[in-house]
């Protein structure tokens, strides 16, 4: 429902609280310079948050599927280096780029405690904590899904599922008994991508909430949500990796795209299309450990995304600390760290990791002696290998917090202790 804008290749990139490219009144923001023409990347690809827009096609369970999809595999010599991107067509609504290679470490740690032993349970547990969210406003309407977070009825969202119904819009909330209830929104943070509405109802069943650090790649997890307007769709899969720099496009009160964020992003394989927006991914004990958000797609020509097995969501602790001050009607709290950045230096020479191109006065970088030139290397125990990946790294710390960073200067290797700032958006 979105009109999708198509990633620039030279962006500007904020590194702290609100990343956004081109910059808004972010802590972080990394620009990227021209690239000598042999080394030029190909346009970044793009990828899909999930929401169904029915003015495009109805969705139908009988919904006809495109008879050819085309991959494009592009080498896209993104900063950090080179690799092989999948390149979607604009299908639905914002663009939503992987724009760094770099994960976290690989955790091994088996779980299984407290498990509920099979997907069928856990969807019997869960399902009654998903709901489906139809939205009409601005001319537009499309579908999402929500997690109850509230037994008196606070719901957590995707901003791009409600944005469209911010200035005078429709929201209706379709519970996993049938039943269905009008909506108000709360409180909206385009940054985090991450909205709370309310219902008029009490009793509700909230969903139990785990704690992404401690997923481990290879885990199964369960998506939940209203794929394509199937209300309570179940899919399943494995966490693929943790800490997935992805940069997904941001939407204003008329439900239209004005920038870019970059989240901290889970990445899944099970399935998830147009309409998940908003919906659970959930451990198997039956706990929500991310909101459901973006997908990477095929190049197949127009119409919809369609799942290919790469999904992104976002850790449920940071959408849970947005959607609370979000629904007590607080301005949402962002790190900040007071750097712009970028892939290469001034003269397009590439780097590996953030290449800081200007501190902002008194900001936490400056206090702790960090300087234009510098090329951050390492945020606490994650390495950084470009603009992105420090700005998602940022963006997964609470204000306040002392984290260790690496850098290169001079061609030697030194570390400092940054105390992170906060930075409010709205």
């Amino acid at each position: 429902m979105d009109q999708p804008q198509q990633p620039s290749n030279e962006s500007t990139t904020v590194i702290d609280d609100d990343t956004q490219r081109p910059p808004a009144a972010d802590e972080v923001t990394a620009e990227q310079p021209a690239f000598p023409a042999e080394a030029a990347p190909t346009e970044p690809p793009p990828w899909r948050p999930f929401f169904e827009d029915p003015a495009a096609e109805a969705p139908r369970p009988n919904r006809k599927v495109p008879a050819a999809l085309v991959a494009a595999i592009l080498a896209a010599g993104l900063i950090g280096g080179g690799v092989g991107a999948v390149v979607a067509n604009q299908l639905d609504d914002n663009t939503t780029t992987v724009s760094s290679t770099s994960a976290g470490p690989v955790r091994t740690v088996p779980r299984g405690d407290g498990d509920l032993g099979s997907v069928s349970e856990v969807a019997s547990a869960v399902l009654p904590s998903v709901v489906s969210i139809e939205v009409s406003g601005n001319g537009q309407a499309g579908e999402g899904s929500g997690v109850v977070i509230s037994a008196d009825g606070k719901i957590l969202t995707n901003n791009h599922v409600v944005a469209a119904a911010a200035n005078g819009g429709q929201l209706q909330v379709t519970f996993n008994d049938g039943s269905k209830a009008s909506a108000q929104i709360l409180g909206r943070d385009p940054q985090s991508d991450i909205a709370v509405i309310k219902v008029d109802r009490t009793g509700l069943t909230p969903a139990k909430f785990g704690d992404p650090a401690d997923l481990v790649v290879g885990e199964q997890v369960v998506a939940i949500g209203s794929p394509l307007g199937l209300q309570g769709t179940v899919t399943t899969g494995i966490v693929s990796a943790l800490n997935r720099p992805v940069s997904i496009g941001t939407e204003n009160g008329f439900g239209q795209q004005d920038g870019n964020t970059v989240i901290d992003a889970i990445q899944t394989d099970a399935a998830i299309n147009p309409g998940n927006s908003g919906g659970a991914l959930v451990n198997m004990n039956g706990e929500v450990i991310g909101i459901n958000t973006a997908i990477a797609s095929l190049q197949n020509g127009g119409g919809q995304a369609g799942s290919i097995g790469v999904g992104f969501a976002i850790p449920i602790n940071q959408a849970r600390q947005t959607a609370d001050q979000l629904a007590s009607g607080q301005q949402v709290d962002h790190a900040f760290l007071g750097v712009n950045v970028a892939g290469a230096t001034p003269a397009g020479e590439p780097v590996s990791g953030a290449y800081i191109t200007d501190i902002q006065a008194n900001s936490p970088a400056a206090t702790a002696g960090l300087q234009a030139g510098d090329v951050v290397t390492r945020f606490g125990d994650r390495s950084i290998d470009g603009p992105d990946a420090l700005v998602a790294a940022v963006r997964s710390q609470d204000p306040a917090t002392k984290v260790t960073v690496t850098y290169q200067r001079d061609g030697q290797t030194k570390t400092v202790e940054v105390t992170l700032g906060t930075r409010s958006a709205g």
